[in-house]
């Protein structure tokens, strides 16, 4: 395995972090009062997403751009290193056309939307104009489980009615938010197995029926861009919508989900990153009972914990980045299940640490650090809860074995 970056890839890096501290940190105390107010700064964004798309920093994530889509395609190692950079600052992304849930969505339908889909919703999410929402998870069943999820599509003709609820969609509240992506249980394909019951069908938010009902706060943080619930009444769509074949809902997931947890868990470890030095400084200049609070022995062991267990996340990061590239999607889910566990533990544990060394000041909005710490107890449940990952991962190493069982007998000394 070989987890170099490319030339490429360092040059991108270089760049985009000269980017961010000379024309996005300038402008970061601004987005979040304003954002704090209930405004969603657009005439921030605008002129920062120009400079972006010009200076070749833009879609960087999608590694199969066609020539006549705008944007620098990287691989999905390559690309690793420039989430952790965006995730430091995180309503950054959006600046590089990078944010989630836009980035998952626009690899959906550059993989399986039809010309007419992709002329209509895909280019106009690479060019920057929209931004979209994906609708999975519902608050009436175990989404955990995909099979229960309860939408309906019901054929009526040339159209499909779509009737259910949905929560924490995200970015459903952006401004530029203009249509979601929803998983639902197809009557079309009502005889298939389990698991090719559901399709997948592009709803514009503005179809009769469809309402944003509330922007849910996550543990009393309510971001400006939205974890909404959705509610689906009689909403009338053409079949035309329907993304690919009914029943091919949890395989496009699937391939949705894994490039996407990748960029999760790398923006999480820039998020730790900034933490780790935040805590670092605030030890150097905190003094307590006469000393600096970096003497005392727990708070080294708290810092030195931090280096090794960022360090040793970036390299299963990486791996898993690696293996979707050489190998696929498929080959990369039970490393991409591992990732998803380690990096959002990672992330409440770290941002615990450096909020203890703040002191009360880490609690309060004047440090990014409850708002961090915040995500990464979501990140728990975002993309399927630690239990079903710890699942994946326990099944994958029992079926190894099983089919070598025996084989520890000759280290018995008995």
């Amino acid at each position: 395995m070989d987890f170099g970056y490319g030339e490429d890839s360092s040059k991108v890096q270089d760049l985009l972090k000269r980017f961010i501290k000379q024309h996005v940190l300038p402008r970061n105390n601004e987005w979040h009062r304003r954002t704090a107010a209930g405004d969603y700064p657009m005439d921030i964004l605008e002129p920062l997403k120009q400079q972006a798309r010009e200076d070749g920093l833009w879609n960087l994530f999608l590694p199969d751009l066609h020539e006549d889509q705008p944007g620098t395609a990287m691989s999905t190692l390559d690309y690793a290193p420039l989430a952790e950079i965006m995730g430091r600052l995180p309503w950054s992304a959006e600046i590089f056309n990078c944010s989630a849930p836009d980035s998952g969505n626009m690899e959906l339908l550059q993989r399986f939307a039809s010309n007419k889909q992709r002329a209509h919703w895909l280019m106009p999410l690479l060019y920057g104009d929209m931004r979209s929402c994906f609708a999975m998870s519902e608050p009436d069943v175990a989404s955990s489980d995909a099979t229960n999820i309860a939408t309906t599509f019901t054929r009526d003709g040339n159209d499909y009615l779509i009737d259910g609820r949905k929560w924490f969609i995200t970015g459903a509240a952006h401004p530029r938010c203009r249509f979601a992506i929803v998983l639902g249980r197809d009557n079309q394909a009502e005889h298939q197995p389990e698991h090719r019951r559901h399709s997948m069908i592009i709803v514009p938010l503005d179809t009769p029926g469809l309402t944003v009902e509330r922007n849910i706060p996550v543990m009393q943080h309510q971001a400006p861009e939205g974890h909404c619930e959705l509610v689906f009444r009689k909403v009338r769509v053409p079949m035309e919508n329907r993304l690919g074949e009914a029943g091919q809902g949890f395989a496009m997931a699937q391939a949705r989900l894994g490039p996407g947890r990748v960029h999760h868990c790398m923006r999480t470890l820039g998020q730790c990153e900034l933490a780790l030095e935040m805590m670092c400084e605030r030890a150097l200049e905190r003094r307590m009972f006469g000393k600096p609070l970096s003497e005392f022995d727990n708070i080294k062991d708290w810092i030195a914990e931090s280096r090794l267990e960022i360090d040793q996340a970036r390299l299963l990061i990486l791996q898993a980045a690696w293996r979707i590239d050489r190998f696929g999607n498929q080959a990369a889910r039970v490393d991409v299940s591992a990732i998803k566990v380690v990096a959002a533990r990672l992330q409440t544990r770290v941002l615990d640490r450096a909020i203890q060394v703040f002191g009360a000041m880490g609690l309060t909005p004047d440090t990014p650090l409850a708002a961090l710490w915040t995500w990464g107890r979501a990140m728990r449940f975002l993309d399927g809860p630690d239990e079903v990952h710890l699942r994946t991962v326990a099944r994958d190493e029992l079926h190894k074995a099983r089919d070598q069982r025996g084989h520890t007998a000759a280290y018995f000394t008995l």
